[in-house]
């Protein structure tokens, strides 16, 4: 492990400490435009997003309507009812994206697979880059206001979904993750800067509270009145 790393999972609270859960629960609530370009109605009622740690599993509830949830799987999307009904599925739902761009309509499917993927990676970084698959190197900080910020780019195992194979976590001087950057390739490949903010303390463990995601500009600076997806997170808690 890359010493950037290292340190920066200390930071987030060690990787021996995530190794001793298996799951992690939050409170979401989302927004942003990128909801109304895919035509998907997006509400800003709180919403109930599980993970497990070491393997890229991960639900969210209520889905659609009350009493139903998803259940994702980098193999595998479904939408299940309170009595474990399948209420609608697709394998392989990576390929359901093929030839979409930006503004292509979302059906319920989409953006499960979207929201399970996107989630799993958010709550587990830094400490999945340390996992078997990942090739991590440091790049070229970045100056952001009165910090620079520490650069590491990150390819991705094709075992794991996610928005992109090369992805770009920059980290402060106490090593917290301040942004994330990426192509969302199933959404046309557009370039995103996600800042990360607002870290509170859960059980030795520093986990941001606030994202905000911009669309990228060509000189890699954010977009500020393009506020693709906003997620604000609460109520932590590891099993």
């Amino acid at each position: 492990m890359i010493p950037l790393l290292a340190n920066a999972i200390e930071a987030h609270g060690g990787l021996d400490r995530w190794n001793a859960h298996e799951r992690l629960t939050a409170t979401i609530v989302t927004g942003g435009d990128l909801w109304i370009l895919k035509g998907v109605d997006q509400d800003q009622a709180p919403r109930t997003m599980r993970i497990e740690l070491r393997r890229e599993r991960a639900s969210m509830e209520p889905f659609g309507k009350p009493g139903q949830r998803t259940d994702f799987s980098p193999e595998r999307i479904a939408i299940v009812a309170a009595d474990g009904r399948i209420v609608a599925e697709r394998n392989n739902p990576r390929a359901a994206f093929a030839r979409h761009d930006m503004r292509t309509h979302w059906d319920p499917l989409h953006r499960a697979y979207f929201n399970g993927y996107a989630l799993w990676t958010y709550m587990t970084a830094p400490f999945l880059l340390a996992a078997d698959g990942f090739e991590v190197r440091e790049i070229a900080p970045r100056r952001e206001g009165a910090e620079v910020w520490r650069g590491l780019r990150a390819t991705f195992p094709a075992v794991i979904a996610s928005h992109s194979a090369e992805q770009d976590f920059y980290f402060g001087p106490d090593m917290l993750i301040r942004r994330h950057d990426y192509r969302v390739e199933i959404a046309g490949n557009f370039p995103a800067a996600q800042y990360v903010s607002d870290p509170v303390t859960v059980d030795g463990f520093k986990l941001p509270t606030r994202r905000r995601i911009y669309l990228r500009g060509d000189d890699l600076m954010p977009l500020r009145d393009e506020l693709m997806v906003s997620i604000d997170l609460a109520n932590f808690r590891f099993d």
